[in-house]
């Protein structure tokens, strides 16, 4: 099956998306549209922290980070989905939001199905016991 995307667009992609939502989170929950309910710090510890947990991983290309990561970038998939059913006012937000956690996730995937591959990586498969 021919690819028309290379591996390392994926991690390109997968990447850019990453840092888009590292950065981009936090001015949109504390410059653009700051939380009544919640403190700044505690606004930055909900929403960065677990991003800066696959920083490494991601940043040098592992392939089971990319894997593992996308069970992160579910939370903020998650949280613009909410967002844009909840509060038509923060709708362009939250789109933003939903383009780069989708982004992550789907170049992030096939990132870790490629390189994976290239590597020999795999999941063992059960021998049969006879």
């Amino acid at each position: 099956m021919k690819r028309y995307i290379s591996t390392q667009t994926h991690k390109k992609i997968a990447l850019t998306a990453y840092f888009s939502l590292l950065i981009y989170l936090p001015i949109w929950l504390l410059v653009i549209n700051p939380s009544e309910g919640l403190s700044p710090i505690l606004t930055l510890v909900m929403f960065t922290l677990p991003l800066l947990f696959p920083l490494k991983g991601l940043v040098q290309g592992n392939p089971y980070t990319y894997a593992w990561s996308n069970f992160i970038v579910m939370l903020y998939f998650l949280h613009s989905l909410t967002t844009l059913w909840v509060s038509k006012e923060d709708y362009l937000w939250a789109s933003l939001e939903l383009i780069f956690a989708s982004a992550m996730f789907i170049s992030g995937t096939y990132y870790a199905k490629y390189r994976g591959q290239e590597l020999g990586l795999g999941l063992k498969k059960k021998s049969d016991k006879s």
